[in-house]
Protein backbone atom coordinates (compact mmCIF):
# COMPACT_ATOMS: atom_id res chain seq x y z
CA UNK A 1 0.00 0.00 0.00
CA UNK A 2 0.90 3.57 -0.26
CA UNK A 3 3.35 4.93 2.24
CA UNK A 4 1.79 7.87 2.31
CA UNK A 5 -1.20 6.15 3.96
CA UNK A 6 0.91 5.65 6.70
CA UNK A 7 0.77 9.12 9.00
CA UNK A 8 2.22 7.96 11.53
CA UNK A 9 6.37 7.25 11.53
CA UNK A 10 7.14 4.18 13.77
CA UNK A 11 8.76 6.48 16.29
CA UNK A 12 5.83 8.07 16.75
CA UNK A 13 3.28 5.06 16.28
CA UNK A 14 5.94 3.68 19.52
CA UNK A 15 5.10 6.97 21.71
CA UNK A 16 1.36 6.76 21.16
CA UNK A 17 1.21 3.17 22.07
CA UNK A 18 3.59 3.04 24.77
CA UNK A 19 1.38 6.23 26.53
CA UNK A 20 -1.84 4.62 25.71
CA UNK A 21 -0.71 1.29 27.72
CA UNK A 22 0.72 3.04 30.39
CA UNK A 23 -2.09 5.99 30.71
CA UNK A 24 -4.88 3.55 31.19
CA UNK A 25 -4.02 1.03 34.30
CA UNK A 26 -6.99 2.06 36.27
CA UNK A 27 -10.20 1.46 33.96
CA UNK A 28 -12.07 2.88 37.53
CA UNK A 29 -10.10 6.09 37.57
CA UNK A 30 -9.44 8.96 35.26
CA UNK A 31 -5.96 8.17 33.37
CA UNK A 32 -3.15 10.10 33.99
CA UNK A 33 -3.17 13.08 31.33
CA UNK A 34 -0.39 12.80 28.67
CA UNK A 35 0.64 15.91 26.76
CA UNK A 36 0.36 15.69 22.99
CA UNK A 37 1.37 18.08 20.37
CA UNK A 38 -1.60 20.62 18.96
CA UNK A 39 -2.98 19.73 15.51
CA UNK A 40 -2.62 22.27 13.15
CA UNK A 41 -4.83 25.46 12.82
CA UNK A 42 -6.95 23.64 10.01
CA UNK A 43 -7.74 20.53 12.28
CA UNK A 44 -8.21 22.12 15.41
CA UNK A 45 -12.27 21.19 15.72
CA UNK A 46 -12.54 23.03 19.15
CA UNK A 47 -15.25 25.47 18.16
CA UNK A 48 -16.49 23.89 15.05
CA UNK A 49 -17.45 20.78 16.82
CA UNK A 50 -18.92 19.83 20.06
CA UNK A 51 -16.43 19.68 23.01
CA UNK A 52 -17.27 16.23 22.99
CA UNK A 53 -18.10 14.02 20.10
CA UNK A 54 -20.08 11.05 20.77
CA UNK A 55 -20.12 8.02 18.71
CA UNK A 56 -22.33 5.12 19.12
CA UNK A 57 -21.20 1.92 17.84
CA UNK A 58 -23.74 -1.56 17.04
CA UNK A 59 -21.88 -3.53 19.40
CA UNK A 60 -19.26 -3.59 22.27
CA UNK A 61 -15.45 -2.27 20.82
CA UNK A 62 -14.12 -4.67 17.87
CA UNK A 63 -11.82 -3.60 15.36
CA UNK A 64 -15.21 -3.48 12.66
CA UNK A 65 -15.21 0.18 13.93
CA UNK A 66 -11.68 0.46 13.93
CA UNK A 67 -10.62 3.68 12.40
CA UNK A 68 -13.23 5.57 15.27
CA UNK A 69 -10.51 3.86 17.74
CA UNK A 70 -7.63 4.93 15.46
CA UNK A 71 -8.94 8.63 16.45
CA UNK A 72 -8.74 7.63 20.35
CA UNK A 73 -5.80 9.26 21.53
CA UNK A 74 -3.85 8.13 24.61
CA UNK A 75 -4.74 9.23 28.16
CA UNK A 76 -7.91 7.84 27.50
CA UNK A 77 -10.69 6.51 30.09
CA UNK A 78 -12.87 2.94 30.19
CA UNK A 79 -16.07 3.86 31.50
CA UNK A 80 -17.52 0.30 32.93
CA UNK A 81 -20.54 1.68 34.58
CA UNK A 82 -21.16 2.99 31.60
CA UNK A 83 -19.74 1.41 29.06
CA UNK A 84 -18.02 3.79 27.00
CA UNK A 85 -14.50 5.24 26.39
CA UNK A 86 -13.11 8.86 26.38
CA UNK A 87 -9.63 9.91 25.74
CA UNK A 88 -8.46 13.11 22.68
CA UNK A 89 -9.60 13.26 19.64
CA UNK A 90 -6.16 12.85 18.04
CA UNK A 91 -5.48 13.07 14.21
CA UNK A 92 -2.03 11.42 13.34
CA UNK A 93 -1.08 12.01 17.32
CA UNK A 94 -1.98 14.92 17.56
CA UNK A 95 -4.93 16.68 19.69
CA UNK A 96 -7.51 18.18 17.84
CA UNK A 97 -9.06 20.02 20.92
CA UNK A 98 -11.69 17.97 21.83
CA UNK A 99 -12.41 14.95 22.92
CA UNK A 100 -13.81 11.39 21.48
CA UNK A 101 -16.64 9.37 23.63
CA UNK A 102 -16.83 6.08 22.24
CA UNK A 103 -20.16 4.03 23.04
CA UNK A 104 -20.60 0.35 22.98
CA UNK A 105 -24.17 -0.81 21.30
CA UNK A 106 -25.88 -4.09 21.98
CA UNK A 107 -26.17 -4.85 25.17
CA UNK A 108 -25.50 -1.58 26.53
CA UNK A 109 -27.93 0.24 25.10
CA UNK A 110 -30.73 -2.73 25.55
CA UNK A 111 -30.64 -3.90 22.20
CA UNK A 112 -31.90 -0.58 20.45
CA UNK A 113 -30.88 -0.02 16.99
CA UNK A 114 -28.70 2.96 16.86
CA UNK A 115 -30.58 5.09 14.64
CA UNK A 116 -33.30 4.83 17.41
CA UNK A 117 -30.96 5.44 20.27
CA UNK A 118 -29.68 8.42 18.23
CA UNK A 119 -33.41 10.02 18.61
CA UNK A 120 -33.53 9.20 22.45
CA UNK A 121 -30.14 10.54 23.32
CA UNK A 122 -29.38 13.97 21.37
CA UNK A 123 -26.00 13.83 23.00
CA UNK A 124 -24.79 11.25 20.36
CA UNK A 125 -22.70 13.20 17.45
CA UNK A 126 -22.24 10.15 15.48
CA UNK A 127 -23.80 6.30 15.07
CA UNK A 128 -22.82 3.73 13.43
CA UNK A 129 -25.36 1.56 11.20
CA UNK A 130 -26.20 -1.13 8.63
CA UNK A 131 -27.92 0.62 4.99
CA UNK A 132 -31.22 -1.64 6.02
CA UNK A 133 -31.65 -0.11 9.30
CA UNK A 134 -31.40 3.74 7.77
CA UNK A 135 -34.04 2.25 5.53
CA UNK A 136 -36.13 1.31 8.27
CA UNK A 137 -35.98 4.27 10.07
CA UNK A 138 -36.48 6.70 7.06
CA UNK A 139 -39.83 7.61 8.36
CA UNK A 140 -39.67 8.37 11.84
CA UNK A 141 -35.67 8.61 12.68
CA UNK A 142 -34.12 9.87 9.65
CA UNK A 143 -30.32 9.71 9.28
CA UNK A 144 -27.72 10.67 6.84
CA UNK A 145 -24.99 8.95 6.47
CA UNK A 146 -21.61 10.85 5.91
CA UNK A 147 -19.15 8.44 5.26
CA UNK A 148 -18.66 4.94 5.70
CA UNK A 149 -16.11 2.36 7.47
CA UNK A 150 -17.00 -0.86 5.76
CA UNK A 151 -17.27 -0.72 2.10
CA UNK A 152 -18.96 -3.54 1.99
CA UNK A 153 -20.95 -6.24 5.27
CA UNK A 154 -18.80 -9.22 7.02
CA UNK A 155 -22.40 -10.22 7.74
CA UNK A 156 -22.48 -14.65 6.56
CA UNK A 157 -24.32 -17.44 7.50
CA UNK A 158 -22.05 -20.12 9.01
CA UNK A 159 -22.48 -23.88 9.63
CA UNK A 160 -20.83 -27.22 10.63
CA UNK A 161 -18.71 -28.62 7.53
CA UNK A 162 -18.56 -31.98 9.12
CA UNK A 163 -22.50 -32.12 9.56
CA UNK A 164 -23.35 -30.76 6.09
CA UNK A 165 -20.63 -31.71 3.86
CA UNK A 166 -22.52 -30.95 1.07
CA UNK A 167 -23.38 -27.42 1.64
CA UNK A 168 -21.08 -24.72 -0.11
CA UNK A 169 -23.26 -21.91 0.42
CA UNK A 170 -26.32 -19.95 1.84
CA UNK A 171 -28.25 -21.64 -1.29
CA UNK A 172 -27.77 -25.23 0.05
CA UNK A 173 -29.09 -24.16 3.98
CA UNK A 174 -32.04 -22.96 1.62
CA UNK A 175 -32.64 -26.16 0.06
CA UNK A 176 -31.77 -28.64 3.04
CA UNK A 177 -34.80 -26.05 5.02
CA UNK A 178 -32.87 -26.61 8.38
CA UNK A 179 -33.68 -23.41 10.77
CA UNK A 180 -31.60 -20.56 10.30
CA UNK A 181 -30.71 -18.91 13.61
CA UNK A 182 -30.29 -15.29 14.04
CA UNK A 183 -30.95 -12.80 16.74
CA UNK A 184 -34.19 -10.23 16.90
CA UNK A 185 -33.61 -6.74 14.86
CA UNK A 186 -31.97 -8.21 12.21
CA UNK A 187 -33.36 -7.35 8.60
CA UNK A 188 -31.28 -9.50 6.07
CA UNK A 189 -33.11 -12.85 6.74
CA UNK A 190 -36.46 -11.48 5.38
CA UNK A 191 -34.29 -10.24 2.38
CA UNK A 192 -32.51 -13.54 2.17
CA UNK A 193 -36.22 -15.23 1.75
CA UNK A 194 -37.29 -12.42 -1.14
CA UNK A 195 -34.39 -13.65 -3.18
CA UNK A 196 -35.25 -17.42 -2.72
CA UNK A 197 -32.28 -18.21 -1.25
CA UNK A 198 -34.15 -19.35 2.46
CA UNK A 199 -37.57 -20.33 3.07
CA UNK A 200 -39.73 -17.90 6.10
CA UNK A 201 -40.59 -20.93 7.88
CA UNK A 202 -36.28 -21.52 8.19
CA UNK A 203 -35.52 -18.39 10.34
CA UNK A 204 -35.41 -18.47 14.02
CA UNK A 205 -34.84 -15.13 16.02
CA UNK A 206 -33.85 -16.79 18.85
CA UNK A 207 -29.79 -16.84 18.51
CA UNK A 208 -28.15 -15.62 22.36
CA UNK A 209 -25.05 -14.32 20.59
CA UNK A 210 -23.60 -17.57 22.22
CA UNK A 211 -21.99 -20.69 20.79
CA UNK A 212 -23.65 -23.23 23.46
CA UNK A 213 -26.46 -24.18 21.09
CA UNK A 214 -24.06 -24.74 18.03
CA UNK A 215 -21.69 -26.69 19.91
CA UNK A 216 -24.23 -29.00 21.50
CA UNK A 217 -26.44 -29.62 18.30
CA UNK A 218 -24.53 -28.20 14.72
CA UNK A 219 -27.36 -29.40 12.98
CA UNK A 220 -28.48 -25.65 11.71
CA UNK A 221 -27.04 -22.75 10.19
CA UNK A 222 -26.62 -19.44 12.54
CA UNK A 223 -25.66 -15.81 11.75
CA UNK A 224 -22.09 -14.97 11.87
CA UNK A 225 -19.43 -12.00 11.27
CA UNK A 226 -16.43 -13.34 8.86
CA UNK A 227 -14.15 -11.13 10.83
CA UNK A 228 -15.14 -13.03 14.28
CA UNK A 229 -16.39 -16.39 14.35
CA UNK A 230 -14.58 -18.33 12.34
CA UNK A 231 -11.41 -17.33 14.32
CA UNK A 232 -13.53 -17.80 17.48
CA UNK A 233 -15.08 -21.04 17.38
CA UNK A 234 -11.51 -22.33 16.07
CA UNK A 235 -9.31 -20.71 18.45
CA UNK A 236 -11.41 -19.79 21.29
CA UNK A 237 -14.53 -21.79 22.10
CA UNK A 238 -13.19 -25.35 23.21
CA UNK A 239 -16.14 -27.06 23.14
CA UNK A 240 -15.66 -26.71 19.45
CA UNK A 241 -12.05 -25.92 18.54
CA UNK A 242 -12.39 -26.12 14.08
CA UNK A 243 -13.21 -24.69 11.49
CA UNK A 244 -16.41 -23.66 10.24
CA UNK A 245 -18.02 -23.42 6.87
CA UNK A 246 -19.53 -19.96 6.19
CA UNK A 247 -20.38 -17.79 3.12
CA UNK A 248 -20.59 -13.77 3.41
CA UNK A 249 -24.21 -12.18 2.59
CA UNK A 250 -22.06 -9.97 -0.06
CA UNK A 251 -21.23 -13.14 -2.06
CA UNK A 252 -25.13 -13.99 -2.70
CA UNK A 253 -26.01 -10.13 -3.51
CA UNK A 254 -26.49 -8.27 -0.75
CA UNK A 255 -24.79 -4.73 -1.32
CA UNK A 256 -26.02 -3.42 2.03
CA UNK A 257 -22.91 -0.80 3.84
CA UNK A 258 -22.06 -1.51 7.13
CA UNK A 259 -20.68 0.37 9.43
CA UNK A 260 -21.70 3.72 7.95
CA UNK A 261 -21.17 6.58 10.10
CA UNK A 262 -24.47 9.07 10.35
CA UNK A 263 -25.69 12.37 11.99
CA UNK A 264 -29.39 13.33 12.58
CA UNK A 265 -31.02 14.47 9.39
CA UNK A 266 -32.31 17.35 11.53
CA UNK A 267 -28.80 18.22 13.23
CA UNK A 268 -26.88 18.12 9.24
CA UNK A 269 -26.83 21.94 8.96
CA UNK A 270 -26.03 22.39 12.59
CA UNK A 271 -22.69 20.01 12.56
CA UNK A 272 -21.99 21.04 9.01
CA UNK A 273 -18.76 23.31 10.20
CA UNK A 274 -17.78 19.78 12.28
CA UNK A 275 -18.30 17.21 9.45
CA UNK A 276 -16.14 19.62 6.82
CA UNK A 277 -13.18 18.93 9.05
CA UNK A 278 -14.13 15.46 10.81
CA UNK A 279 -15.39 12.89 8.05
CA UNK A 280 -11.72 13.56 6.00
CA UNK A 281 -10.18 12.58 9.34
CA UNK A 282 -12.11 9.83 9.48
CA UNK A 283 -11.27 8.92 5.85
CA UNK A 284 -7.77 9.06 6.75
CA UNK A 285 -8.14 7.01 9.73
CA UNK A 286 -9.72 4.18 7.54
CA UNK A 287 -7.08 4.48 5.07
CA UNK A 288 -4.09 4.32 8.03
CA UNK A 289 -6.25 1.50 9.10
CA UNK A 290 -6.36 -0.81 5.86
CA UNK A 291 -2.53 0.25 5.33
CA UNK A 292 -1.65 -1.08 8.86
CA UNK A 293 -4.01 -2.35 11.53
CA UNK A 294 -1.55 -2.99 14.27
CA UNK A 295 -2.60 0.43 16.62
CA UNK A 296 -6.11 0.18 16.56
CA UNK A 297 -5.82 -3.55 17.39
CA UNK A 298 -3.91 -2.61 20.78
CA UNK A 299 -5.71 -0.63 21.29
CA UNK A 300 -9.48 -2.04 20.75
CA UNK A 301 -7.78 -5.04 22.92
CA UNK A 302 -6.28 -2.85 25.41
CA UNK A 303 -10.16 -1.28 25.97
CA UNK A 304 -12.12 -4.13 26.15
CA UNK A 305 -9.80 -5.69 29.01
CA UNK A 306 -10.49 -2.87 30.75
CA UNK A 307 -14.18 -3.57 31.27
CA UNK A 308 -15.70 -6.47 32.81
CA UNK A 309 -18.53 -5.86 30.73
CA UNK A 310 -17.37 -6.16 27.51
CA UNK A 311 -16.67 -9.90 26.06
CA UNK A 312 -13.56 -10.59 26.02
CA UNK A 313 -11.53 -9.66 22.70
CA UNK A 314 -8.32 -11.25 22.51
CA UNK A 315 -5.29 -9.84 20.16
CA UNK A 316 -5.22 -13.01 17.76
CA UNK A 317 -9.31 -12.36 17.13
CA UNK A 318 -8.49 -8.34 17.08
CA UNK A 319 -6.07 -9.52 14.24
CA UNK A 320 -7.72 -11.79 12.57
CA UNK A 321 -10.88 -9.83 12.46
CA UNK A 322 -8.86 -6.71 10.73
CA UNK A 323 -6.86 -8.71 8.25
CA UNK A 324 -10.30 -10.42 7.33
CA UNK A 325 -12.04 -6.72 6.67
CA UNK A 326 -8.55 -5.81 4.41
CA UNK A 327 -8.09 -8.80 3.00
CA UNK A 328 -11.60 -9.71 1.79
CA UNK A 329 -11.99 -5.82 0.41
CA UNK A 330 -14.63 -5.25 2.81
CA UNK A 331 -13.12 -1.83 3.49
CA UNK A 332 -11.27 0.27 1.36
CA UNK A 333 -11.89 2.87 -1.50
CA UNK A 334 -15.27 2.65 -3.12
CA UNK A 335 -16.34 2.85 -7.05
CA UNK A 336 -14.97 6.30 -6.90
CA UNK A 337 -11.53 5.15 -5.57
CA UNK A 338 -12.03 7.80 -2.57
CA UNK A 339 -12.35 5.74 0.46
CA UNK A 340 -15.13 5.72 2.80
CA UNK A 341 -17.14 7.27 -0.09
CA UNK A 342 -20.45 5.78 -1.62
CA UNK A 343 -21.62 4.25 -4.75
CA UNK A 344 -25.46 5.90 -4.65
CA UNK A 345 -26.88 3.46 -7.84
CA UNK A 346 -25.78 1.13 -5.44
CA UNK A 347 -27.16 2.52 -1.97
CA UNK A 348 -30.65 3.15 -4.71
CA UNK A 349 -30.37 -1.17 -5.18
CA UNK A 350 -30.24 -1.81 -1.51
CA UNK A 351 -33.78 1.19 -0.86
CA UNK A 352 -35.42 -0.30 -3.91
CA UNK A 353 -34.79 -4.22 -2.80
CA UNK A 354 -35.27 -3.60 1.11
CA UNK A 355 -38.10 -1.03 1.00
CA UNK A 356 -40.85 -3.49 0.05
CA UNK A 357 -39.67 -6.03 2.48
CA UNK A 358 -39.66 -3.62 5.34
CA UNK A 359 -43.03 -2.29 4.52
CA UNK A 360 -44.60 -5.49 4.56
CA UNK A 361 -42.50 -5.72 8.20
CA UNK A 362 -44.47 -2.67 9.19
CA UNK A 363 -41.96 0.20 8.59
CA UNK A 364 -42.56 3.58 7.69
CA UNK A 365 -40.62 3.96 4.37
CA UNK A 366 -41.67 7.24 2.96
CA UNK A 367 -42.43 6.80 -0.68
CA UNK A 368 -40.04 7.63 -2.86
CA UNK A 369 -36.89 7.30 -0.64
CA UNK A 370 -33.51 7.82 -2.55
CA UNK A 371 -29.97 7.74 -2.13
CA UNK A 372 -29.51 11.52 -1.55
CA UNK A 373 -32.10 10.87 1.70
CA UNK A 374 -29.63 8.41 3.20
CA UNK A 375 -26.03 9.70 2.13
CA UNK A 376 -24.27 13.05 1.57
CA UNK A 377 -20.83 12.84 0.01
CA UNK A 378 -20.82 16.81 0.32
CA UNK A 379 -17.77 16.09 3.32
CA UNK A 380 -15.83 13.56 1.59
CA UNK A 381 -11.88 14.68 0.90
CA UNK A 382 -11.98 12.99 -2.64
CA UNK A 383 -7.85 12.82 -2.25
CA UNK A 384 -7.98 10.15 0.20
CA UNK A 385 -7.31 7.21 -1.57
CA UNK A 386 -5.72 3.73 -1.18
CA UNK A 387 -3.27 4.91 -4.43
Amino acid sequence: MHNSLRALSLAALATVVVATGSACSDSETDSAAVQLPAAPAEQQLAGACPATVVVQLQWEPETDSGPIFGLLGPGYHVDSDNNKVTGPLVVDGKDTGVKLEIRAGGPAIGFQTVPSQMYVDSSITLGLTHSEHAIAAAGKQPIVAVTTLLKGSPQMLMWDPKTHPDWHGIADIGKAGVPVVVSQGQLYPDWLVSRGLLHAGQIDNSYDNGPSRFVADPSFAQQGFANSEPYVYEHEVQAWNKPVGYQLLRDVGYEGYARTVNVRKDKLNELRPCLLKLVPMIQRATAQFRADPAHVNEVVVDVVAKSANFTPYSAGQAAFGSKTLIDSGLIGPDADGVIGSFDEARVQRVIDEFAPILRKGGANVPAGLSARDLVDKEFLDTAVTAG
